[in-house]
């Protein structure tokens, strides 16, 4: 082999090889490591059963043996260029590991700060679309999911964390929800579709609306919610239980099926009231105000006290209309939690302003939301365009 500060040569099975130094960026360290069979501890005494469905296979401990400040990149009879994939990885891309900036839409997009020739600069990554060309390739989705954790189910409602490697140690990046067996609105609800702008006026609502959601109630699509408020399932994942001061001011918290659990920038909680007698925010009256309040203040007591690292001011409380399922509920976000569909104006409502608008609302104690219109998003292949709204819109008379 010619050696040469400025190139090196050398031939393998009659080809020559030519390199390229490339030293590794400054605050960083190469290291040669051998694995050992000792294992990292995985969890402590505290870890919750919650925390231990997502525990994975344990991780061997690497043993350093020894360091570098430089590597050799060679290629067949030309010397690598400046842009090869390898020499900018380290050139270039290591050096925009060096601060987080921000993370969002959902953690699937990643600001970095970095250094490149001297001079900062700001990377943006996010994680490309999922292939959908062709039938085939959504076929083939199914191969690739490896490592599939079970998180926890209710009634049809299971959900999971995966990988969608190939490798053993690829690390859980799928969080995957099941709802099996599913109906045909579930199928419309998930179906891509056309949206709508209607306005509910109190008519609408006392004629038609609030017939169709006492419907629902009656087919039985409530019962995963039962089986959570009489303690039947997902107790584990109960993480603040009030039973406040008396009957109508109970209330539990669990995550969201949508949340993975550990993200705290997308922290998805939902808040379940244990009355019955409220479906939705078209029940509230201005008699509600103070138990509205209570419920505001001990979810963000509760959601504050269990993850420490928020603080009340970085909660955003909301409820949707219409809601997917007739039972009062709230939902806690993360107020960083980039706002998609489900916190889009059409269908979430702040809890403070729905105080406040209680609060000024003209009448007694009974004066409620439902004396008020509403106006908010369907889709047209939601049951309620298609057998009220699309109607109305005709000029017809919707059918019972």
């Amino acid at each position: 082999m010619n050696v040469d500060k400025s190139l090196q040569t050398a031939h393998f099975r009659g080809r020559k090889l030519r390199n390229r130094r490339v030293a590794i960026p400054q605050n960083y360290q190469g290291v040669v490591a051998m694995p050992t069979d000792r294992v990292m501890q995985s969890k402590d005494a505290n870890t919750t059963a919650n925390e231990d469905a997502l525990l994975e296979d344990p991780i061997k401990v690497l043993e350093q043996q020894s360091t570098f400040d430089e590597v050799m990149v060679w290629g067949h009879e030309t010397t690598p260029a400046a842009d090869d994939p390898f020499v900018k990885g380290v050139e270039e891309w290591v050096r925009f590991a060096e601060v987080l900036l921000k993370q969002d839409q959902n953690d699937r997009r990643i600001t970095m700060l970095g250094m490149l020739d001297g001079s900062q600069g700001i990377l943006t990554a996010e994680r490309a679309a999922f292939a959908t060309e062709t039938l085939e390739v959504l076929q083939a989705f199914h191969a690739t999911i490896t490592r599939v954790n079970n998180l926890g189910d209710n009634d049809i409602y299971r959900w999971y964390m995966a990988s969608s490697g190939a490798g053993s140690e690829s690390s859980a990046d799928l969080k995957l929800n099941l709802i099996w067996p599913c109906t045909e609105q579930h199928i419309k609800k998930y179906s891509d579709q056309v949206l709508r702008m209607v306005t509910e006026t109190p008519e609408i609502y006392r004629d038609y609306i609030r017939p169709f959601m006492s419907a629902k109630r009656e087919e039985g699509r409530l019962n995963w919610v039962f089986n959570i408020l009489e303690g039947r399932t997902e107790q584990e994942d109960v993480i603040l239980r009030d039973v406040g001061h008396g009957a109508e001011d109970g209330f539990l918290m669990l995550p969201d099926l949508n949340w993975d659990r550990t993200t705290m920038g997308s922290l998805h909680l939902l808040a379940l009231v244990q009355r019955r007698d409220i479906w939705s925010l078209r029940d509230l009256k201005k008699k509600h105000v103070p138990w509205l309040r209570y419920l505001r203040q001990r979810v963000l007591e509760g959601t504050a006290n269990m993850y420490p690292g928020l603080d009340q001011d970085q909660l955003k409380l909301y409820v949707h209309y219409q809601p997917t399922y007739y039972h009062f509920h709230v939902h806690v976000v993360n107020v960083m939690l980039e706002a998609g569909s489900t916190q889009a104006t059409g269908k979430a409502f702040g809890l403070e302003n729905i105080i406040s608008q209680l609060e000024t609302i003209s009448g007694d104690e009974e004066a409620s939301m439902a004396d008020v219109s509403l106006s908010y998003y369907l889709g047209e292949a939601s049951e309620l365009w298609t057998s009220i709204y699309e109607p109305l819109k005709r000029g017809e008379k919707p059918e019972h």
